[in-house]
């Protein structure tokens, strides 16, 4: 199928033509499996399709309990006109990622705070709304007490941990509890993807209760998100192939840039703060389109651009946003800049304006985020393995923030 507008076209067969990745998607795995691994990080990023899969057959539409076990987050926040979302870290960007999914499917207005900014705002910033706080421990300071503040208000509220006996679970009027199991290592990885999980489905479940959605839509939706655990197992393999050969070419930036539009916006926050934490580079994660607004000072080939170019077939604004991306690569290629893209599979435009291109499994625009964080975190693990870093323990970082 075409876009003539764009030059982009997916292509039906499971292997693209000459591309190194897409071979390997479909070749037998020769990668160290996850058990074996040296790291808890590495056997938390390939663990990240059991993980899903639990936690999306815990929640998504259409299950034998699934409106039973969302009654009471529905009842919370399902009436309210707007939402505020709390969360701090890979949390955050969670958050950010779930106020598109809950403004786009569910129709209810978001807005998401740092979580550490939020106890300490006018009460009059928002009249009444529901407040959903996102924490991996359940115990990080900062935002248990942006759930205590919105308690104090009289304000409805929901967690969503990985901890379903923690205290934000136990004190929030609604548990959402994630399904990653315990995560040893410091970076978020497995109980990121899983807090986004939640949120697909937790929208889904307003989007119904709002009127917004069909219960047979919301079936096809859940089928879909029911689509992504399998598409990671398969993908992860290549993606640790070509990360490992490409890493070492990243290795020495200055900086690195990572962009993305819409929902991928969050992602590029993330895949940035994976960087910080993991490898001790600086990054930094804009929206695509503020990189001409001063962030493009800093672009050079010391200074890479992890740019995120993936698009839905079937959703023009996904369409039209990735226009807006290619034609920013193009703009980026001409001005010198040396480009990483993740782009869909099948996507033969991208590649054509960056040095090293990423494909990620076909997938609709909010569940894409779910595939794109993957390789990213896989790129931050590779090149702290390189610069001989603990992965695991990075300085001066703690698994839960327990003091403001």
């Amino acid at each position: 199928m075409a876009i003539p507008a764009f030059g982009w076209a997916l292509e039906t067969s499971k292997t693209a033509r000459g591309n190194e990745l897409l071979q390997h998607m479909t070749e037998p795995k020769t990668t160290v499996p996850a058990a074996n691994s040296p790291h808890a990080m590495l056997r938390e990023i390939y663990e990240q399709p059991q993980a899903l899969s639990e936690t999306i057959e815990h929640y998504v539409p259409g299950g034998a309990s699934t409106a039973e076990i969302f009654q009471p987050a529905v009842d919370a926040l399902g009436r309210r006109e707007r939402l505020v979302i709390a969360a701090s870290g890979s949390s955050r960007h969670a958050g950010l990622a779930g106020e598109i999914m809950l403004e786009d499917l569910a129709g209810i207005p978001v807005d998401v705070e740092y979580a550490s900014e939020y106890t300490y705002r006018s009460t009059h910033s928002l009249h009444n709304p529901g407040v959903l706080v996102i924490s991996q421990s359940g115990e990080t300071a900062d935002t248990l007490a942006a759930l205590r503040e919105a308690r104090a208000r009289g304000l409805a509220t929901v967690a969503i941990t990985n901890n379903a006996r923690s205290t934000m679970a136990v004190e929030a009027d609604a548990s959402l509890p994630t399904f990653a199991g315990i995560e040893r290592a410091i970076p978020a990885t497995k109980s990121f993807t899983t807090q986004l999980a939640v949120l697909y489905s937790l929208a889904l479940h307003l989007a119904r209760f709002r009127g917004r959605m069909t219960q047979q839509a919301a079936e096809v939706h859940g089928r879909e998100l029911r689509d992504i655990p399998e598409l990671i197992q398969a993908a992860l393999p290549g993606w640790q192939k070509q990360i490992e050969s490409l890493a070492p070419t990243l290795s020495s930036s200055s900086t690195l840039l990572y962009l993305g539009r819409g929902p991928h916006y969050a992602i590029a926050r993330e895949g940035a703060l994976k960087l910080k934490e993991s490898a001790y580079l600086n990054a930094e994660g804009y929206p695509s389109g503020e990189l001409k607004h001063g962030p493009n000072a800093l672009v050079s080939k010391e200074a890479p651009l992890i740019m995120i170019a993936t698009a839905d077939a079937n959703d023009p604004d996904s369409l039209l946003r990735y226009s807006k991306v290619l034609q920013l690569m193009k703009d980026m290629r001409d001005q010198g800049a040396r480009i990483v893209a993740l782009a869909t599979q099948g996507d033969r435009e991208v590649p054509l304006y960056c040095d090293s291109c990423l494909f990620i499994p076909t997938s609709n625009d909010l569940l894409s985020t779910i595939l794109e964080v993957v390789p990213l975190q896989l790129l931050a693990y590779t090149l702290a393995i390189i610069r001989g870093i603990d992965v695991d323990r990075p300085r001066n970082l703690v698994k839960a923030v327990i003091a403001e």
